[in-house]
């Protein structure tokens, strides 16, 4: 496999995992307002972790979505900044 088919397949199941926490984050605001069955935080933390922090801040700030919540207020960015750092240091 080539390199650049490897920058392409990471690539694309970033923006999916990225979309998929988009989604999940606008699924449990909805469920949130209906009091129904919620997603756990934890499974948030995992896909920021997985690399979909850019899509989970980004729906939890539109959806006004646990905003009051320090731990994904700080957290989400936190794991966002430290990725980013080994991406750089992994890829220098």
């Amino acid at each position: 496999m080539s390199v650049s088919m490897l920058i392409t397949i990471v690539t694309l199941l970033i923006a999916v995992i990225n979309i998929a926490g988009f989604v999940i984050v606008a699924a449990d605001k909805n469920r949130s307002k209906k009091n129904l069955w919620r997603i756990r935080e934890r499974t948030l933390f995992l896909i920021a972790l997985l690399g979909g922090c850019p899509g989970i801040y980004s729906a939890l700030l539109l959806f006004r979505h646990k905003t009051r919540h320090w731990r994904f207020m700080l957290g989400i960015p936190a794991i966002f900044i430290i990725q980013v750092a080994l991406f750089l240091v992994w890829y220098r």
